[in-house]
């Protein structure tokens, strides 16, 4: 079985092991005899300032100054790859977060040639925390999923990235740690407008492994959209561990392409200087 692991995080990222170096992510990854492996660091276009830019005093938790971050994880990554050179296939990648907050700023940011790969993901919504600091008892939990699929099909309309992150991240908390159960049936016909523009635009969705490790238990997305997906033309489909620490990376990699193979995909997909390239699962 050919398996990719094209979501991860070094220690360029504020929330990953400050022990994540790119070469100590890519050795464990080398080790695992994984075909392609992607280091992509958060980006938030809602966080590329300083504090001072935005006029307001942080909650304790949220990071800006992800220009600085970007640098950073660039630089290392591309001497990453002069390294390895042609003895494993790394790729320089990002999870691009909150495009939809800032669209002038996430095209500059995606426009670095050093790029290979893009994730679009949202991870909270305009005026509102991270999905994982809500408390959700304060509010509608319905009327935030709508908010939450409404971003993503702002993301999907714009189009800028190659690949959608962990469609349902929201789950992660709303069901996973809170406990709380969630109808997704209102929000199927969203989704499936968001995976029409997708596939009208040559793009993919990723099977983000991390919820097997967690409390939810499953993928992001889980098999039902993935096989939607495919149904609606999807051909891009991409797996990540969204590992944040070396001892993560590939973790749940097996049971992703599993997932893709059952909802009709033959074929992973990674990408190198923003251009689509295939492999058979098996």
């Amino acid at each position: 079985m050919n398996l990719i692991d094209c979501h991860s995080h070094s220690h360029n990222s504020p929330d990953a092991d400050k022990n994540a170096s790119a070469l100590a992510m890519i050795e464990k990854a080398e080790s695992l005899g994984l075909s392609a492996y992607a280091i992509t660091d958060h980006c938030e276009v809602s966080q590329w300032y300083s504090i001072e830019h935005y006029g307001f005093e942080p909650n304790g938790y949220d990071d800006y100054n992800y220009d600085r971050m970007f640098e950073s994880s660039m630089q290392e990554n591309t001497k990453a790859k002069e390294i390895i050179g042609d003895r494993f296939n790394f790729i320089c990648g990002i999870e691009l977060g909150q495009a939809t907050h800032d669209f002038e700023l996430a095209e500059k940011i995606v426009s670095d040639k050093r790029l290979d790969f893009v994730i679009g993901s949202t991870h909270k919504l305009p005026n509102y925390d991270d999905f994982a600091f809500i408390d959700y008892s304060k509010y509608d939990i319905p009327d935030l999923m709508e908010k939450y699929f409404d971003e993503t099909y702002k993301l999907c309309k714009w189009g800028k990235f190659d690949v959608l992150g962990h469609l349902t991240y929201t789950l992660r908390y709303i069901e996973g740690d809170n406990g709380i159960k969630v109808n997704m049936d209102p929000y199927e016909e969203i989704i499936r407008e968001s995976f029409k523009l997708l596939v009208e635009n040559g793009k993919g969705i990723e099977i983000n492994t991390s919820g097997l490790r967690q409390k939810y238990g499953k993928t992001f997305p889980d098999f039902k959209w993935v096989k939607i997906f495919k149904e609606l033309g999807g051909e891009i489909i991409s797996i990540g561990s969204d590992s944040h620490c070396p001892e993560d990376v590939g973790k749940g990699i097996k049971e992703g392409a599993e997932i893709a193979m059952e909802a009709g995909f033959d074929h992973l997909c990674y990408f190198k200087e923003r251009k689509p390239h295939f492999i058979k699962i098996q």
